[in-house]
């Protein structure tokens, strides 16, 4: 993406671990991918696959191993892995409004984070140059997530209720990628999709990774070609004992919020940075 001004973020993991009041999320997760890799979190629903990908970018704080996110060092920097990341299509942390238009998203987005993510020098240039900035900010974000409102039903004031899974997902990305990160992490990335739009998102994925993007995908089956990191231990295969009896996410018609995980640690966070997953939203994890 033209304009980016985030650092080349690369990942190294070392027996990076979670645990709450449930048990472990997941533990022993060990890896090293370069930036701009493409990176497959697989595993079957219930194994912490969320929680690995909110750990990675420092939305929750792992409890034990370590993790190098560009130049924060997990788990103490989360400001600075949150800085550099952010999140696409996470069940109850980036949900789409189904009343809103896509151009309502969007422009939300960017005024966010042109109030929280710009500079001070930037908030004060004059209202015509911050508008061009908004508009040039929205088409990169747009062309790199593959996203043409033109072709949606209606248009840019196309309500996210009548998007296909993929057209929302691809928005969900685009907001995403409004403050240019280096780390763009996604979840359920093949859930309820087909085979030719599974396909269609991997290569979403590997041309964001491909620009220089590293993307952390939360998936049930990696794709070739990715950086592979399972959430289920190798030692402790799980059963039907075992296994957490939690569902899938819902559909699109299903008014219950999902929420990010199987166990529900606490996230903790920086007191420079808000934090960006809801207590609420943790303390009631089940999903994927």
């Amino acid at each position: 993406m033209g304009g980016a001004v985030t650092p080349d973020v690369g990942i190294a993991a070392r027996g990076l671990g979670l645990e709450g009041p449930r048990g472990w999320a997941f533990r022993g997760v060990s890896f090293e991918a370069a930036p701009g890799s493409l990176i497959a979190v697989e595993g079957p629903s219930g194994t912490g696959r969320t929680c690995l990908l909110l750990a990675l970018t420092g939305r929750m704080k792992a409890t034990e191993g370590t993790a190098r996110v560009g130049g924060a060092a997990l788990p103490k920097q989360l400001g600075a892995a949150r800085r550099c990341s952010a999140l696409a299509h996470v069940p109850g942390v980036t949900d789409l409004d189904p009343a809103l238009t896509v151009a309502e998203h969007l422009h939300e987005r960017a005024l966010l984070q042109r109030r929280f993510g710009g500079s001070l020098r930037g908030l004060l240039r004059p209202r015509a140059e911050r508008a061009t900035e908004t508009r040039l900010r929205i088409r990169r974000a747009l062309d790199a997530a593959g996203l043409d409102p033109a072709a949606l039903p209606k248009g840019s004031r196309t309500a996210v209720r009548d998007l296909e899974r993929v057209e929302a997902l691809r928005l969900s990305v685009a907001l995403a990628l409004i403050g240019e990160p280096g780390l763009l992490g996604v979840d359920d990335t093949d859930l309820k999709l087909s085979d030719a739009e599974r396909e269609e998102v991997w290569a979403l994925l590997r041309s964001l990774a491909d620009g220089g993007t590293t993307v952390v995908a939360v998936c049930s089956e990696a794709p070739e070609g990715a950086v592979r990191v399972s959430t289920v231990a190798q030692d402790e295969p799980e059963t039907p004992d075992e296994a957490d009896t939690s569902t899938e996410a819902p559909d699109e018609d299903d008014t219950t919020p999902a929420a990010p995980d199987k166990a529900d640690p606490a996230p903790e966070a920086d007191d420079d940075t808000p934090e960006e997953v809801p207590a609420d939203a943790i303390a009631e994890a089940g999903r994927a």
